[in-house]
């Protein structure tokens, strides 16, 4: 499968997720429930005049407001919008803007919805699939780990394997795991099932680290 087919294939799990937990369940963004991470999808799609606020800190308000008024929706009809994509006039309907912009957020928001509960265990994903988002991984890192005080190397695990040196200054450590654990340990989760290898100092520096844009 493509990329963008993969990014069709997940919209809709994302949103089968989301009808299974319900809306008040808990996710891994901090604060968030279901709900609201529905409605931050469907902001983003949507209501393009409020998603600058998610990068710019001046218009954070404004995107606050009209999240909090899509999240008052009826769960089903929320959770249909985000399944049914943006709407036509969006710029998220043009060519190739869907599977730019959200290859890395259904991925990630998708763990988010499941890894938010007891029990949930790593899926084992298509090769295809794990190789799309390596790729993302490799690139998300650059920008989100930019700030590290020591130096990264991504070590993959999965399908043919492959090394990312992020940063080389040293110390250095190694973060190794599967192409989807790595792309959420690099986007600020810590639900995940990655191993932090190099001397005490730095792998303590690199746990304290909060990646971010």
């Amino acid at each position: 499968m493509s990329a963008a087919e993969w990014v069709r294939a997940e919209r809709q799990g994302i949103a089968d997720d989301l009808l299974a937990v319900g809306p008040d369940a808990p996710t891994l963004c901090d604060g968030w429930t279901a709900r609201d991470l529905a409605a931050h999808l469907r902001l983003r799609e949507a209501r393009p005049d409020a998603a600058i606020g998610i990068l710019v800190g001046p218009a954070a308000g404004w995107t606050h407001h009209v999240q909090e008024q899509i999240a008052a929706w009826p769960y089903a009809d929320l959770v249909d919008a985000v399944r049914n994509g943006p709407p036509r006039l969006s710029p998220f309907s043009l060519p190739g803007v869907d599977e730019r912009a959200n290859l890395v957020e259904f991925a990630v928001h998708r763990e988010d919805v499941r890894r938010g509960q007891p029990g949930w265990v790593e899926r084992d994903l298509p090769e295809d699939y794990a190789d799309a988002l390596w790729d993302r991984a490799r690139q998300t890192a650059r920008l989100t780990l930019r700030r590290s005080p020591v130096g990264i190397t991504l070590l993959r695990t999965d399908g043919d394997g492959g090394r990312c040196v992020v940063r080389a200054e040293p110390p250095m450590v190694t973060v190794a795991g599967p192409a989807l654990e790595l792309l959420l340990r690099v986007s600020g989760r810590r639900a995940v099932n990655v191993e932090v290898t190099g001397n005490e100092h730095a792998v303590r520096s690199f746990d304290n680290l909060r990646p971010g844009f």
